[in-house]
């Protein structure tokens, strides 16, 4: 009665939301949002007052570029405690909106549906081409000479699988997927064992001892992209 608007609707011996009813779940849990967040944050603060930053970033960013990250957090805040949370795009993403973690590193943008959520881009890495020593000669006639080879590449839904996948059908080249992975640790683990070729971000170079850099894709980049979230209460 203090609405005066009903908020459901009896159907079938249903209880059905009506429209005043769904804009009141809208509130609801948005303030059960603000709440967690202001929990988050508050926790996140010690009795010294030290700054916690939290950072989820994708298997497949280079780790060089989750180190560039922290070092900036630490050159900002010299005595603030980072943590680092590796995982899926779509567990990050939930963790990101849910005020759980502060950015997120990731090798492709927010989708634009996802509300009050920002992406910018932050380096645009050329790409090379790397495989083990038995693969030396395709330096010769690169990049031609990787027709038939056989490739370790991102998984499908992957913006750089997209972006080789365009590059090879313009170069006339077919190349022969031999394993999939987004975790570029793995990936230079089969590439050294001479399963396949691989591509990395250059920036993504690699104390693997075992591979050798065969040749840059021209005009292919794996873009980088910082993402936040919109929040009442500011991480400092």
């Amino acid at each position: 009665q203090m609405i005066g608007k009903p908020l459901f609707d009896r159907r079938h011996r249903k209880m059905i939301l009506t429209e005043a009813g769904k804009s009141a779940l809208d509130y609801a849990n948005e303030i059960f949002r603000l709440g967690d967040e202001m929990i988050e944050v508050l926790q996140d603060r010690n009795l010294n007052n030290q700054t916690h930053i939290q950072i989820g970033a994708l298997d497949s960013v280079p780790k060089r570029i989750i180190l560039s990250l922290v070092a900036k957090a630490y050159e900002i805040a010299p005595n603030c405690t980072v943590s680092i949370l590796e995982g899926k795009g779509d567990e990050l993403f939930r963790e990101l909106y849910n005020h759980k973690i502060d950015l997120i590193l990731s090798n492709y943008p927010a989708n634009v549906e996802q509300k009050k959520v920002f992406s910018r881009s932050v380096a645009k890495l050329p790409v090379s081409i790397f495989g083990s020593k038995k693969f030396q000669l395709i330096k010769k006639s690169f990049p031609q000479s990787l027709n038939g080879k056989p490739f370790v590449l991102p998984t499908a839904h992957s913006k750089l699988r997209h972006d080789l996948d365009h590059y090879f059908k313009l170069q006339n080249i077919h190349i022969v997927p031999a394993a999939e992975t987004q975790d570029t640790s793995l990936q230079k683990l089969l590439a050294a064992e001479a399963i396949g070729l691989a591509p990395f971000s250059e920036a993504g170079q690699h104390q693997e001892e075992k591979l050798i850099r065969l040749g840059r894709l021209k005009g292919v980049y794996e873009e980088v992209w910082l993402i936040s979230a919109q929040r009442k209460l500011e991480n400092p």
